[in-house]
């Protein structure tokens, strides 16, 4: 039985069962973890028990649960698997991207939206502290870190969030992380002829023989996933379009002192 076969009327992804093999993700919703255990022909009942105890004990221990009540659904999914890709290549056209931003940034963008998306201080503590993990166990994963390619465009970079002080700290991060060895930033400028994507997007290389995927954010908030290869192919064309249209990665650095000094 194959992967695509097996997940046949279960809410899981191809992806998500090749992490549930290998032991790196849990079953989000028992009831799946008993579709695919009757579908194996398992029909006894103290060895269903036994199944669901042990998914119950590994939730506990899923370092996503405790953000779990805080997050937008589709956001549960696409977070467990992007901290487990091989390579991520990711463009943001308006703001910068979530595994480059600092804190005080994150928080800040957060802030700004509060009133537009009625959310709470706690909604906001919790997405700010998700997005510094997300950052952390991405970019520093041992003993294989992440390969991070993210285009930024440069209207973003100049858009002001949280001050003066907020944005020269950013910057400053973004030269750091400019220079770590799996990472890889540019930066598409304002007056550049080439295409330029409307939204958001991140191609995300799973390995071990799964298919790619692309996430794409839509205007109304959600956030879009798919594996079907035509997609993938789609957007993948977008993002070596923009590649060729960017500033090379070793003028990053130059780019972000330029913008912290017209601050």
């Amino acid at each position: 039985m194959t992967r695509k076969q097996a997940i046949q009327g279960t809410k899981l992804s191809e992806a998500a069962l090749q992490r549930i093999e290998t032991g790196s993700l849990n079953f989000r919703n028992v009831g799946d973890l008993k579709k695919l255990l009757a579908k194996y022909g398992v029909d006894d009942e103290e060895t269903i028990e036994t199944f669901v105890d042990l998914n119950r004990d590994a939730t506990s221990h899923d370092w996503v649960t405790q953000y779990r009540g805080h997050m937008l659904p589709a956001m549960q999914g696409f977070v467990g698997i992007e901290a487990e890709a091989e390579e991520i290549r990711a463009y943001h056209p308006q703001i910068i991207h979530g595994l480059l931003q600092t804190k005080a940034y994150a928080q800040a963008i957060f802030e700004i939206e509060k009133p537009l998306q009625e959310t709470t201080s706690e909604f906001i503590h919790y997405n700010v502290a998700l997005r510094m993990e997300r950052k952390q166990r991405v970019l520093t994963r041992e003993p294989k870190p992440v390969k991070l390619w993210v285009i930024l465009g440069e209207a973003g970079l100049r858009s002001t969030v949280g001050g003066a002080d907020v944005m020269r700290e950013q910057y400053a991060e973004i030269t750091r992380l400019s220079a770590l060895g799996n990472v890889k930033i540019q930066v598409l400028p304002i007056n550049g002829l080439g295409y330029r994507a409307t939204n958001d997007l991140a191609i995300l290389e799973l390995g071990a023989g799964l298919p790619p995927m692309v996430q794409v954010d839509n205007p109304w908030g959600a956030v879009s996933t798919s594996d079907k290869p035509g997609e993938v192919a789609r957007f993948t064309r977008r993002f070596d379009y923009m590649i060729a249209s960017a500033l090379p990665p070793e003028d990053t650095p130059d780019f972000m002192q330029r913008l912290a000094g017209e601050l």
